[in-house]
């Protein structure tokens, strides 16, 4: 078994791997006990108590993180002329059409979000097994396919996510950097919960939110207690 370093000691005494922390402590405890050079992402999972596999039970949303990510996000908007001034505007990093889509079709996919258009749909479907996998593909439920194009590439930038309940029943989402404030950690923390509390599918019996952990890059889960937040 590898050795701990001394931070990693240190860390680990902090934690109390018995107990469920508030939301409050968890934040402030995820910035205590990060000790890497870089500026670590924080993580939370939420389990939750859907069955993936039945439609009813799926749960997929966007949400605005008050604080923002603390990452600076990738968007490609492919839209038509028309359109390109009010995505340049609007703070998108790459802005055209038939070329990204030619540079996607070599196996580009160096960006974070795309935007696009219901009349640029059709063009991307062929593009589906390159964007698929590595979670590109605009999708309407997640605001990326619009005619508002300005607002959809505004938001993303401002710190809009989206999560969707994995096959095993967690959500997965990242919400914003060890170097924000706890305050902020929670805010965000917070918001995400508060949206997952609002998509509870009417089919779903039971607990809804089993487990709640939040981590940090390569630093252990904290459980936080999810009575508060069912």
């Amino acid at each position: 078994m590898a050795r701990l370093t001394k931070k990693q000691k240190q860390a680990a005494e902090k934690l109390d791997k018995t107990k469920l922390y508030s939301l409050e402590e968890a934040s402030q405890l995820v910035k205590d006990i990060t000790n890497v050079k870089f500026d670590a992402s924080v993580d939370l999972a939420v389990r939750l108590g859907v069955d993936p596999k039945k439609a009813n039970q799926m749960v997929r949303g966007v949400v605005t993180l008050p604080h923002g990510t603390g990452k600076d996000v990738k968007v490609l908007a492919l839209v038509t002329p028309d359109k390109e001034d009010e995505a340049k505007e609007a703070g998108a990093d790459y802005v055209g059409l038939q070329e990204y889509l030619d540079k996607i079709k070599g196996g580009w996919t160096d960006v974070d979000v795309i935007v696009t258009m219901p009349s640029v749909m059709g063009k991307l479907g062929p593009l589906g097994r390159i964007l698929g996998p590595r979670g590109l593909m605009p999708n309407p439920k997640t605001g990326t396919v619009t005619m508002d194009v300005g607002k959809a590439v505004g938001d993303v930038k401002a710190g809009k996510i989206d999560f969707k309940v994995d096959k095993t029943g967690i959500v997965h989402a990242s919400i914003g950097k060890a170097s924000f404030s706890a305050d902020k950690i929670a805010g965000n923390a917070q918001e995400l919960l508060t949206t997952l509390a609002k998509m509870k599918p009417t089919s779903s019996k039971g607990t809804y939110m089993k487990s709640i952990s939040m981590s940090s890059t390569m630093s252990a889960g904290i459980a936080i207690d999810p009575k508060a937040h069912n």
